[in-house]
């Protein structure tokens, strides 16, 4: 068997998940908390790459011995949550674990991902949620704002190349995604955008969420967006909201 696991973390002191040299990382710890239990080097393969100050709500993993397509473990199943928990900092938790097929993988195998981002909709700064959402100075969105946000929102659903949205220097050539779903939805002194599809590119959601922001501060318009879409120019987008606002909400096979 190989090992499906779920976690959460959140990702203030990590950069980014993925192991680096130097550097404390979510990969990291977890390859060593499960060197630790398990009693060997492990591979833990993630279902993204998520950046330097990015959490998670729900990120996917699959554990297998090193170099391998399955995990030498007497542990039962029920029981290895609780057991690497033992071993993890208290800012990451697994929460679910299974046993999937030796082919599976979480990268390739995902259907569809929904990240959120939380924005701090107040007057001042709230240190409570300091590291965990955008505050932007100076502006707070109220109901008519919000509603001409959700309009362009709206305009990103379907299938369209999305290179506007995409950080400059990516190498990534094939820019086209599926977004099923963009909404932002009040609650109470955040307001979070939620967004779903097939796949994201370097950076997306961050540069959406720069961009919607920039409709509900009046810089930008609804109708704007299908033309920044179809221009395929990161330029004509707006700015890339910081990382501390951004979480990886759900993935489904």
């Amino acid at each position: 068997m190989k090992l499906f696991i779920k976690i959460k973390y959140i990702g203030t002191a990590f950069s980014g998940y993925q192991v680096q040299h130097g550097r404390r990382t979510v990969q990291g710890e977890l390859c060593r908390a499960c060197a630790e239990l398990f009693g060997h080097a492990c591979d833990v393969t993630g279902c993204s790459r998520t950046d330097a100050g990015v959490h998670a709500e729900c990120f996917c993993a699959a554990v297998s011995d090193k170099g391998g397509d399955r995990l030498t473990t007497s542990i039962p199943v029920h029981r290895i949550p609780e057991a690497l928990n033992a071993h993890l900092p208290g800012d990451i938790s697994v929460f679910y674990a299974a046993c999937v097929d030796g082919s599976f993988h979480p990268r390739y195998g995902v259907k569809e991902k929904t990240y959120v981002y939380r924005i701090i909709n107040t007057q001042f700064r709230d240190p409570f949620y300091e590291g965990r959402a955008w505050f932007i100075p100076g502006t707070v969105f109220d109901a008519g704002d919000i509603e001409k946000m959700n309009r362009a929102a709206a305009k990103l659903i379907g299938t369209h190349d999305f290179s506007s949205f995409m950080a400059a220097g990516s190498k990534i050539t094939d820019a086209v995604r599926t977004v099923t779903g963009a909404r932002f939805a009040a609650d109470g002194d955040i307001l979070n955008f939620e967004i779903s599809a097939d796949g994201f590119l370097y950076n997306m959601v961050r540069i959406i969420v720069g961009t919607m922001a920039a409709v509900g501060q009046g810089k930008l318009t609804p109708e704007d967006i299908p033309e920044i879409t179809a221009a395929r120019d990161r330029s004509r987008a707006g700015i890339t909201a910081p990382p501390h606002g951004l979480y990886l909400h759900d993935v489904k096979y």
